[in-house]
């Protein structure tokens, strides 16, 4: 379970960072992260990316969660609804806004929904 472990530790790590842009840096450093925006439209959909944002850190909640329970199978089950959610939130994403989102989002989820199951 320690390449589970790892993977999900990321997934994480890539959620704190990405509701940190988007609560509190959508108009300073998000706008050389998220370039497909206009330049314009930073200030004027800062409080919806805050909204995003704690979204994001829902799923970075859950997921470090997961890896802090003690029973094997419960940790299991929260970290696959969880990184269900970001598989499902990346596959939106991409369809929706940018394919980018694919790869940075769903694909990690993937592997770490296959590793977990495998429990490797």
């Amino acid at each position: 379970m320690i390449v589970a472990t790892v993977i999900i530790a990321f997934v994480a790590i890539i959620h704190i960072y990405i509701m940190w842009l988007e609560m509190f840096a959508w108009t300073t450093l998000a706008r050389k992260v998220f370039r497909t925006l206009q330049p314009d439209m930073f200030e004027k959909t800062k409080s919806m990316a805050g909204n995003q944002g704690l979204y994001n850190g829902f799923l970075a909640a859950g997921l470090i969660w997961s890896l802090l329970i003690n029973d094997a199978e419960w940790s299991a089950n929260i970290a696959s609804f969880f990184l269900g959610c970001v598989l499902v939130a990346g596959i939106y994403g991409a369809a929706t806004v940018q394919k980018k989102i694919l790869y940075v989002q769903a694909v990690p989820a993937i592997v770490g929904l296959l590793a977990n199951y495998f429990k490797i």
